[in-house]
C-alpha cells in the first residue's frame, strides 16, 4: 500500500460526529507530500479541505522560539542577557517559598531572568504537574486567573489584556521556582511575545509576519482570521458526546488584545510544513544553522528535568530545546491541546502534521495522532 492510501486507511476510522469531526493529515518526505482531508469543519457542515484553518494552540510555541532567535541574530535581544532592560516588570523577582503556598510567603530570586531561561521554560513560572494534581487550587494559580493571564491553563484570547497590562500582571506575582532551577511549562513563550514586541517596537503579530510568515510564505498563520468559513469548530468531549467549545465566529474571529506566543495562532498544514522545511534546511533565509541547532537539540540540565515536567515520566523519551520538545529519536516538534500535532524528523527528512479540533481529554497524545505518525514511519521502513 502506497503512503497516501495508508494515510487515509489509518485516519478514516477516527473521523466521525462522535469521534474527530474533521482532520487534515500531512506526511512529507523530502519533496514528496501526501495530504488527506477528512470529515467536516462543523458536525453536519461543510467538508474539511487541505487549506482549512485550525487553532494550533501550543504548536505556536516553536514559531515563537524561532522568531525570538531571529531577533537574537539581529542583535535586538541577547540570548544570555537579563530581560530587565526590555521587561522591567520582571526585575527584582520574588520566589514562592512553597509553590502551593501563599503568594505573600516569598524569598528573593537568586538572579535575573534571561532570554535563554524563557526559551527553555526555566525562568521560574509556568505549569507544573503537581499544580493540577493538588486537591485544592494553588493560590498563585487563582491569582493568575483573576488577572486574566490565561497562562496556567488553556489559551483564551477573550480574557487576556493588552501586552503591557499582561506583563505587569505577571510581574505582580511571585515566581514558582528560582530562575534556572526547573522546567515549567507554557508561560515562557507568552513572555517572549512581549519581549519581541518591546525589542522591535512592533506588535508581536507584526514581528511574526515580517521575520517568519512573509519570508516562508505562511500566508494563513495569524492570531485570528476574518475567514471564519475556513475555521473548524472546536469541540470538547462530554459524557453526552461532543459539545461546541468555540464557534468559528468565536474567540479567534477578531484581533486579540494579546497575541499569545504560547498558544494563540491559527494555521494550516501547508504553513506548518513550510516552517518545518525551514528548520530541516538549516534555517534557509530566516535563521542561521547555529540557531536551528539550538532550537532542535537538548538545552536542559538533568537537574532542571528532575522535577518531572508535566508528569512523572515526562522526560523519559524527550527533552526540551528552545520552545519545543526534542525526542531521543532525533526528532523534534510539539503538540497543541486543541487537537494538533507537529513532528519533524531530520534523520529521515520526515514531517508529520495532524490538525483536528477536538480538545485533548488527557495529557497523552490522542490515538489518531499516534496512529498516523506510526503509519508514516512504517511506510518509510
Amino acid at each position: 500500500m502506497e503512503l497516501g492510501e495508508r494515510l487515509r486507511a489509518v485516519a478514516e476510522p477516527h473521523v466521525g460526529a462522535d469521534r474527530v469531526p474533521g482532520l487534515v493529515a500531512l506526511v512529507a518526505t523530502g519533496e514528496d507530500v501526501h495530504v488527506e482531508a477528512l470529515g467536516h469543519l462543523t458536525i453536519g457542515g461543510r467538508p474539511v479541505v487541505r487549506d482549512s484553518l485550525f487553532r494550533i494552540a501550543s504548536i505556536t510555541k516553536p514559531l515563537t522560539g524561532a522568531v525570538t532567535m531571529a531577533l537574537v541574530e539581529e542583535g535586538l535581544i541577547g540570548l544570555d542577557e537579563s530581560v530587565e532592560r526590555l521587561l522591567p516588570e520582571l526585575a527584582d523577582r520574588r520566589v514562592l517559598r512553597r509553590p502551593d503556598g501563599s503568594v505573600e510567603d516569598t524569598v528573593p530570586a537568586h538572579r535575573s531572568i534571561t532570554t535563554r531561561d524563557l526559551l527553555t521554560f526555566t525562568f521560574g513560572f509556568g505549569m507544573a504537574f503537581e499544580m493540577f494534581a493538588s486537591p485544592t487550587p494553588w493560590p498563585v494559580r487563582e491569582a493568575t486567573r483573576e488577572l486574566g493571564l490565561a497562562t496556567l491553563g488553556e489559551p483564551n484570547p477573550a480574557v487576556q489584556p493588552n501586552p503591557d497590562t499582561w506583563i505587569a500582571g505577571l510581574g505582580s506575582l511571585p515566581l514558582l521556582a528560582q530562575p534556572g532551577e526547573r522546567w515549567l511549562y507554557n508561560t515562557g513563550a507568552s513572555v517572549l511575545g512581549v519581549l519581541a514586541a518591546r525589542a522591535t517596537g512592533q506588535p508581536f503579530s507584526e514581528v511574526l509576519q515580517t521575520r517568519l510568515f512573509d519570508p516562508l510564505g505562511m500566508r494563513d498563520s495569524a492570531f485570528w482570521t476574518p475567514e471564519t468559513n475556513r475555521l473548524a469548530t472546536a469541540y470538547v468531549s462530554t459524557v453526552n458526546g461532543l459539545d461546541v467549545w468555540d464557534e468559528p465566529d468565536g474567540r479567534w474571529s477578531r484581533p486579540p488584545a494579546f497575541g499569545d506566543g504560547a498558544g494563540g495562532l491559527v494555521s494550516t498544514v501547508d504553513d506548518l510544513l513550510a516552517f518545518a522545511r525551514m528548520l530541516l534546511r538549516r534555517g534557509q533565509s530566516v535563521l542561521s544553522p547555529d540557531s536551528v541547532r539550538a532550537m532542535t537539540t537538548d538545552q536542559l540540565t538533568e537537574a532542571q528535568k528532575a522535577r518531572g515536567g508535566l508528569g512523572p515520566n515526562f522526560f523519559a523519551t524527550m527533552s526540551w530545546g528552545f520552545c519545543q520538545a526534542v525526542y531521543h529519536t532525533g526528532a523534534f516538534g510539539w503538540d497543541g491541546g486543541f487537537g494538533s500535532s507537529w513532528r519533524v524528523d531530520p534523520i529521515r527528512d520526515l514531517t508529520v502534521i495532524v490538525l483536528t479540533q477536538r480538545l485533548w481529554e488527557t495529557a497523552e497524545l490522542p490515538q489518531v495522532h499516534r496512529d498516523i505518525q506510526a503509519a508514516a514511519y512504517e511506510a518509510l521502513a
